[in-house]
Order: C-alpha cells, then sequence, then structure tokens
C-alpha cells in the first residue's frame, strides 16, 4: 500500500514495446517543446497554443486523422461541463464582493483586531481570505492603498507589509476553490472539491504564516525603502458605474457578513464531500456482504463491478432524504450558485446597486473567466490526445521505472513547466492532464484523500519560482517600485520558498493520510 500512495511501482504498464514507448516519449518532448515556442517565442495565446500542440502531438504519434477533430471536440467537451459553469459561477460572486467593498472591509477588521504591531499577521490571513473568491492581481490593486497608508504611518518599507498579503494570496489563489486552477486540477484528476478545500486549509494556512509574517517580513528587508519607486494609489478604485445609486452608499458591509458569504459556498462542499464519502463507503461495505453471503470472494474487482439493486440502496442509512439533501445543497455547483445569488441580494441589490449595474457587474466578470475557462478546455484536450495515442500510456511506463514518489512526480512537472513558460494557471493544466493519465494507469485507484493531496502538489508546484515571463512578476514589480533584480531576489525566493514549505507540507499530510 505504500507504495500505492507514494510510488508507481504499481502502473499497469500494459503491453507497450520498448521502441514504440520511446517514440512516444520523444513526441510527448517535442508537443512540449512545441507549446513553449509558441507561448514564449511566438506569443501565441495560450489557448491556441494549447489546441495547436495537442493537434501537432495527435499528428506525429499517429493518431487516424479521422479521430483527431473527435479528440479536440470530446476533450474540449468533456473538460468543459463542470469547471466552465463553477469558474463562471465563481467570478459573478467575486466580482460582487470585490465591488462592495468585501476586501476592504477583511483588511480593515483583521488590522483593527491586530492593531499595527500585528499588522503582517492581519495580511497574511486577509490576502489567505481574500484570494478565495478574488483574483490574486485583482485582490492586490484593491488593498494596494492600505499597503502604502500602512507604510507611510509606521515610517517602514511598504514590503514590510505587501509580502505577507502576497504570500497568503498566493496560497489560496493555487489551492482553494473556486478559483480556477485548484478546480480545473481536480476535475481533471477527478478529485473531490470538498477534500481539496478541507486540504487547502489545513496545508495552505501553515504555509502562508510560514512564508508571511516571518519570510515575508526577512525578505522585505533586503530592499531598502529608500530604494524603491513606489507610487501612491487612490483607495477610490471602483469604476462610477459600479457604485451603488441608493442604499448604505461606500459604507463597508460588516466583517461577520462577509465572513459568512465567503464561508457557506466552502462549508457545503465540504459537508457534501464528507456525506458522499460514507455513502460511497457505507455501499461497500453492504455489497462485500452480498458478495461473501453468496460464498464468493470480496475482491477489489468483484466489488468494483457489483452494485446494490434499487431497493437494497433505499435502505442505507445516508440515502435518507436528509443525508440526500446534504450532498445536493454541497455539490459544487448547487453550492456557488446559492452563494452567488445571496451576494447578489445581499451586496448588491440591499446595498443599492441596481439590477443593470449588477447584470454589467456580471458581465464584465465574465470576461476574464472565459479566457481561463477557454485555456482549461484546450487542456482538456491535450489530456485526451495524449490518452488517445498512446503517449500516457508511454509515460505512465517510463515512469515506472524511476519509482518516484507519485506526490514528487506531480510537483516536479509542474514546476518544471512553470519555470519554463511562466503561467501558473498553464502549467497547472498541463501538468493535471499529464498526471491524470497517469493516475488511470494504476492499478489501484489512489484515495479522495491522495488526489485531492495530489491537486495540491500540482498547484504548489505551479507557483514556484515566478520570474520574467510570468506576468505576476512584472504586477509585484512595478506595483511595489522595485527593479528587476530585486524582485528576483526577493518575489522570487518567496514563491519558490511557498512552493517547497507548501509540498513539505501536502508529503506530510499524506503520510498521515495513509497510517490512517
Amino acid at each position: 500500500m505504500q507504495t500505492l500512495l507514494f510510488g508507481l511501482s504499481q502502473v499497469d504498464v500494459g503491453t507497450a514495446t520498448s521502441p514504440s514507448v520511446s517514440y512516444l516519449l520523444i513526441c510527448v518532448l517535442l508537443s512540449i517543446i512545441t507549446l513553449f515556442v509558441l507561448i514564449i517565442f511566438l506569443r501565441i495565446q495560450a489557448f491556441l497554443a494549447l489546441i495547436a500542440t495537442s493537434v501537432f502531438l495527435a499528428l506525429i504519434t499517429g493518431l487516424d486523422l479521422l479521430d483527431i477533430g473527435k479528440a479536440v471536440q470530446n476533450g474540449m467537451g468533456g473538460s468543459l461541463g463542470f469547471i466552465a459553469t463553477v469558474v463562471g459561477l465563481g467570478a459573478i460572486f467575486g466580482k460582487i464582493l470585490e465591488v462592495s467593498g468585501g476586501a476592504e472591509t477583511i483588511a480593515k477588521s483583521l488590522i483593527g483586531r491586530f492593531g499595527e504591531s500585528k499588522a503582517t499577521w492581519a495580511l497574511t490571513i486577509t490576502g489567505f481570505l481574500i484570494s478565495i473568491p478574488v483574483f490574486l492581481d485583482v485582490g492586490l490593486v484593491l488593498v494596494a492603498p492600505m499597503l502604502f497608508a500602512l507604510a507611510r504611518d509606521a515610517k517602514k518599507s511598504v514590503l514590510r507589509y505587501a509580502f505577507p498579503l502576497l504570500a497568503g494570496m498566493v496560497v489560496t489563489h493555487a489551492c482553494i476553490p473556486p478559483t480556477p486552477g485548484p478546480i480545473a486540477v481536480a476535475e481533471f484528476l477527478n478529485a473531490d472539491l470538498g477534500w481539496v478545500i478541507f486540504f487547502g486549509f489545513v496545508v495552505g494556512l501553515p504555509t502562508a504564516i510560514i512564508c508571511g509574517p516571518f519570510l515575508g517580513v526577512a525578505l522585505s528587508k533586503l530592499v531598502p525603502a529608500e530604494e524603491l519607486e513606489t507610487f501612491e494609489i487612490e483607495a477610490d478604485k471602483v469604476e462610477p458605474e459600479f457604485k451603488p445609486t441608493s442604499g448604505p452608499g461606500t459604507a463597508l458591509p460588516s466583517f461577520g457578513l462577509i465572513l459568512a458569504i465567503m464561508g457557506l459556498p466552502l462549508i457545503l462542499m465540504v459537508a457534501g464531500s464528507v456525506v458522499e464519502s460514507a455513502r460511497k463507503s457505507e455501499s461497500r461495505e453492504a455489497i462485500v456482504q452480498e458478495i461473501e453471503s453468496a460464498g464468493a470472494t470480496a475482491s477489489y474487482e468483484a466489488v468494483s463491478n457489483a452494485s446494490l439493486s434499487e431497493v437494497e440502496s433505499e435502505k442505507l442509512f445516508y440515502n435518507g432524504i436528509f443525508w440526500k439533501l446534504l450532498s445536493f445543497l454541497g455539490h459544487p455547483i448547487i453550492s456557488l450558485m446559492l452563494a452567488t445569488f445571496l451576494t447578489w441580494y445581499v451586496l448588491g441589490t440591499q446595498r443599492g446597486f441596481s439590477s443593470q449595474q449588477l447584470m454589467d457587474l456580471s458581465t464584465a466578470s465574465l470576461g476574464p473567466a472565459g479566457i481561463i475557462i477557454l485555456v482549461t478546455g484546450a487542456g482538456g484536450v491535450f489530456k485526451t490526445v495524449l490518452k488517445d495515442s498512446g503517449a500516457a500510456q508511454a509515460l505512465a511506463t517510463t515512469l515506472t521505472d524511476w519509482d518516484l514518489p507519485i506526490l514528487a512526480l506531480a510537483f516536479l512537472i509542474a514546476t518544471l513547466i512553470r519555470l519554463i513558460q511562466g503561467s501558473a494557471t498553464v502549467a497547472m493544466i498541463t501538468a493535471a492532464g499529464l498526471m491524470a493519465n497517469i493516475v488511470t494507469s494504476l492499478s489501484e485507484p489512489l484515495s479522495a484523500q491522495m488526489l485531492a493531496l495530489m491537486v495540491l502538489a500540482i498547484a504548489f508546484g505551479a507557483s514556484a519560482c515566478s520570474h520574467l515571463n510570468d506576468s505576476g512578476f512584472w504586477l509585484v514589480s512595478r506595483y511595489l517600485g522595485m527593479s528587476e533584480r530585486q524582485t528576483f531576489k526577493t518575489w522570487t525566493v518567496l514563491t519558490t520558498i511557498i512552493a517547497i514549505v507548501g509540498f513539505a507540507l501536502t508529503m506530510l499530510a499524506g503520510y498521515v493520510v495513509q497510517s490512517m
């Protein structure tokens, strides 16, 4: 069992011969190089680059010409049924929360509670919370005026406050749904979002604390405040057409209200996952009893291929109406839809936003979400072509010989792709596509908990080593007034250590899961 959780020695390698495996591996390598060239050197948009790379891989691996178009169609459609809905709902939810002043409420409330002496702790938790529904770059823009005000009042470097904030943002942006990255990776790996959220908090919060108040403050000292070319940012960044026309006006919503709205979908998803896990466990035990009562052996294959009759399944405790209702409410699509409507009414209508403003806000939020959805779908195409061409099986065959821990493999692949091409989203999606095909080749499936931890391993790998080819590098550099060299020795180091610490804690969580 240990090798199943942390090694690849139980991968079913099939009947592929060495020459065909070697050729398919070369094809995979060529396709990844092609993807990098298209994005980095030719500056092709990631969606188009992923589609073109998938078609290129299909051609050089000998996939039938009549099947290539179908593979593209099936890969796109199979990936987006769930992802597009959740990302779209999350985008509207986050946009209304942003414009209503929710992020500012969290920042001001936490700083007020912690006090100026512990402002770095408050900002780490602020970043950790606001980056759950709001993109990292948007979160930085929203809280930037407060960072400069703190630095001015305390007569200290703005980096002292910015890096703890960013540390919290990096962690949740990569690890905790409903941000698009972990949603896409979880869908590719067939991981349960409830477990991803649970482990995202268990692993992510300690990572943010280690790398925020401690590492972030230490790194801020490497750049003297007088060397920063910072600029003041006006606190009022909300577009005029997105200001309320009546109601409370510019008064910020309460801290408790914001936490309740943000916590609702997360709690429902976790509760739904717990119920689903209990239902599957109960069903499995009932199937084992049926098989053994018939005098047969309840092997893994026998249990997997068997099913309870409708009459028997109705007798199970977790098939009661209450538990079914909780599972329904805990489905990511349902829970996010409820949270979005609640946000629409409480932070929108009740605070003076008109119906037209809320419609415009929703439309505006779907623009960036649409790009992410398309890129994710294109990643699904790449994953499908890998599988249909046999390249994924060849990759699994080769990685079997490496005998690397499977979580370490996921982390290393995501880190390598991130390092070369820059985009954390593309790194997560590409790594998830590769690992999804490897996971399906295991002779026994990974548990729901281990799949969730693999999502985190990929997420942390894709967060490492932000440098010149990452848009986040330039955002942090320009907003905080650092030169490229200064950004390298602070921000790049910070993201890399966040990735290492997060992955180490992910591995530790894996050992704990294994021992239970």
